[in-house]
């Protein structure tokens, strides 16, 4: 059945592709006069690019057959030794030329490109933004997302199909990255993003504690609260678990792609992994000096929290050398005795008393909530991201939010006999 799926397939697209070129070069237009082709060399040249875009795209097509045929039931490949050890850096674009910016960073700080090899998988067939890519020749590896038909999208959401477009994106590059590459881990990230001198050091320092902690499943590169007045800046070695997936620059292995792959969403990806039956309890590890940064204000998401947000995210720029650190302390079983025990031991006190500087110490110290609506108010209060996804505020970590207020750090927590987190908080 699957060879006959595919002669019928090459059959089509070699019928296909001969219609195209008889339409674009047939007798008629071949005897006009030479004025005459002059006159319409542009509409000539047009056709001629859409003929090869097709071209490739049929031959994309053909290739990802099996793919496509077989998706449900993919089975990964046999790791393969020369690939297993790197980790993959997954850029994933579409129809942006400013990619060049994300990747000449990427590049420029990248020291070995056996251990992070580049992967640019794009959708979209935007000819300006396939040379930019092309243009960085064998620095990397470019691929093309092969289906460009329009999704099924239900009425109500029609104005928001490119998020769907985007998580089908996402699952084909990933099975790419998994599977035809077979790397055991990837870091995904934008088109639209900058990147921190130790990016690669901040990753490849946290990569073997995700292997060794099954209470995580993935390392970002972002904080959500990472604005220039909410961190300490002079402390950019800092890290933290976090129970927020924050995604904007995250690694995550083979193994949680394969428990993910066969329910992946046809839209809104990144809340569907921060719903509890994707979460499963688990954490992520991230840092206090975000090592990410978008520039991407214009986007699906129309610039959606980008103004009062995303702009003002710092991007660290003093370099840590993360691998010669000891980070066995972000391991759940110590990090819950002593980072969640050293949080409430910080003294308690008022907003009153902290916005009228009446404290007379300099140490960390704790605010209480106790619903929804005495946290939200707070957060907003501090200028923190105030929303939750699926009852989890951004950034907590069981119920936890660090931030510096005045230069001084601050906690919010719930009561310390806290237990889970409540879904209906939205």
């Amino acid at each position: 059945m699957k060879k006959n799926r595919l002669v019928a397939l090459v059959l089509f697209s070699i019928f296909v592709w001969l219609g195209i070129n008889h339409f674009i070069l047939n007798d008629n237009f071949i005897a006009k006069p030479n004025n005459y082709l002059d006159e319409n060399l542009d509409d000539f040249e047009l056709r001629l690019k859409i003929e090869v875009e097709t071209h490739n795209l049929i031959r994309e097509n053909i290739k990802q057959l099996n793919y496509s045929s077989h998706e449900d039931s993919y089975q990964f490949n046999k790791p393969n030794s020369s690939n297993s050890s790197s980790v993959a850096i997954v850029v994933i674009a579409c129809n942006r030329p400013s990619i060049s910016r994300c990747i000449n960073k990427l590049l420029k700080y990248r020291k070995s490109k056996d251990d992070f090899p580049i992967i640019v998988s794009q959708d979209c067939i935007h000819e300006r933004t396939s040379q930019v890519i092309k243009s960085f020749g064998r620095e990397l590896i470019h691929i093309h997302q092969p289906d460009q038909k329009e999704i099924k999208v239900p009425s109500k959401e029609k104005k928001f199909s490119g998020y769907f477009k985007i998580s089908r994106h996402y699952k084909w590059a990933l099975n790419q990255v998994f599977n035809t590459y077979n790397y055991g881990t990837a870091i995904i990230v934008e088109d639209d993003f900058d990147v921190a001198p130790d990016f690669y050091e901040y990753f490849k320092a946290t990569l073997p504690i995700l292997q060794k902690d099954e209470t995580l499943w993935c390392v970002s590169a972002w904080n959500d609260n990472g604005k220039f007045a909410l961190i300490d800046r002079n402390d950019p070695k800092l890290l933290y678990r976090s129970d927020f997936f924050p995604g904007l620059g995250w690694m995550l292995t083979r193994k949680i792609w394969i428990e993910l792959m066969h329910k992946w969403p046809h839209s809104y990806w990144d809340d569907w992994m921060r719903h509890p039956d994707q979460r499963k309890g688990r954490s992520c590890i991230r840092p206090e000096l975000s090592r990410t940064k978008t520039f991407g204000k214009i986007g699906v998401s129309n610039g959606l929290f980008y103004e009062k947000h995303l702009k003002y995210i710092y991007l660290n720029e003093l370099p840590v050398d993360f691998t010669k650190l000891n980070l066995t302390y972000l391991l759940k079983d110590e990090y819950d005795t002593n980072f969640v025990e050293m949080v409430y031991r910080a003294p308690l006190v008022s907003i009153n008393e902290l916005k009228n500087k009446q404290i007379s110490h300099s140490d960390p110290v704790r605010i209480i909530y106790y619903t929804k609506n005495n946290l939200k108010s707070l957060m907003k209060l501090f200028g923190l991201m105030d929303d939750f996804k699926s009852g989890v505020p951004r950034t907590a970590y069981k119920g936890i939010i660090s931030f510096t207020y005045d230069n001084r750090r601050v906690y919010l927590t719930p009561i310390k006999e806290w237990q889970n987190y409540d879904p209906s908080w939205q």
